[in-house]
């Protein structure tokens, strides 16, 4: 699948459609945003069943303020939208690969449990 852009118009489109979607919060000034794209349009290719989306901050400033983004890149992924990885600073493919496993293999009925707990707290 290829790299979408995600705007504030259809986000919430492209998260209710999706069990998982890998987000890119970068900007076009960035230097280690562009070096990180040929890796991230890569994975894109290699994983045709997550969405690779990318957030151009200077475009989409409330998309990066909701999600408290201040550096970039940023590099988000979200299984159920829900938030299970968050990192600013670029990765190599392979630890990125070992990111997307996990996420896969994640018991998403635990994991709201989990968050359900951590919010009565």
């Amino acid at each position: 699948m290829p790299l979408i852009n995600l705007t504030a118009d259809n986000f919430d489109k492209v998260l209710a459609e999706n069990e998982m979607v890998f987000l890119d919060f970068w900007a076009p000034w960035c230097g280690p945003c562009k070096s990180f794209e040929p890796v991230y349009e890569q994975l894109s290719e290699q994983f045709p069943e997550i969405v690779f989306a990318k957030i151009d901050i200077e475009k989409e400033q409330s998309l990066a303020e909701d999600f408290n983004v201040r550096s970039i890149p940023h590099l988000m992924l979200l299984r159920q939208s829900i938030v299970i990885f968050s990192q600013s600073g670029i990765m190599p493919a392979s630890a990125l690969e070992d990111l997307i496993q996990q996420a896969q293999d994640l018991d998403m009925d635990q994991v709201r449990k989990d968050i359900e707990v951590q919010t009565k707290s």
